[in-house]
């Protein structure tokens, strides 16, 4: 029995969610999202509750029932608030541009790197923070973590893209690697 599929979905004020068969739509003041999702599971609508449940005992379906609650969830909470993801760029000369729609990152590349921003998406530059925002939360992390890739922290210095509050786990450098060794 799975402890999160089995708990009913509330509709908050303010959000309309539309059940055709499998597929879930969801409008809100923030925009509007819909999805199809897998037979195993059933889809119902009671009053202001979303109810998930199963069709048929097997495998898959257990283990897609808490999946597919979590993102109805996950969407209801997206046209509702929105999500987003902030990453910090630490390095000398490392920054970021937007010119319209397109990300150009300056990190250390005889180039910069241009990306284009997703639709339904926007993106911030306050410094050398970058705020993405957004109401898919999947698409949300799926482009930070790409912005990310470009230039992932280094352990010895932390120089480059990491999240803000992500723990970077450094290493100690040659010089004092080799005092520990030569002191025999």
């Amino acid at each position: 029995m799975s402890r999160i599929g089995k708990k009913p979905i509330e509709i908050p004020a303010g959000v309309l969610v539309r059940i055709e068969g499998q597929k879930v739509t969801v409008q809100g003041p923030k925009g509007e999202l819909s999805r199809d999702f897998r037979p195993e599971v059933s889809l119902e609508q009671k009053e202001n509750n979303v109810v998930v449940g199963l069709r048929s005992d097997s495998k898959l379906g257990r283990s897609l029932w808490g999946l597919t609650r979590t993102l109805i969830s996950n969407m209801i909470q997206g046209v509702k608030q929105g999500y987003e993801k902030r990453l910090e760029i630490e390095g000398v000369g490392y920054r970021a541009e937007l010119q319209g729609d397109v990300l150009s990152l300056s990190v250390g590349f005889s180039h910069p790197v241009k990306m284009k921003t997703p639709e339904h998406m926007t993106v911030a530059i306050d410094k050398n923070v970058l705020i993405i925002t957004g109401i898919d939360k999947e698409q949300v992390g799926q482009f930070a973590a790409r912005i990310r890739k470009v230039r992932p922290p280094e352990p010895y210095k932390g120089k480059g893209i990491h999240y803000q509050g992500e723990v970077i786990r450094r290493k100690l450098g040659k010089k004092a690697a080799t005092s520990v060794g030569t002191a025999a």
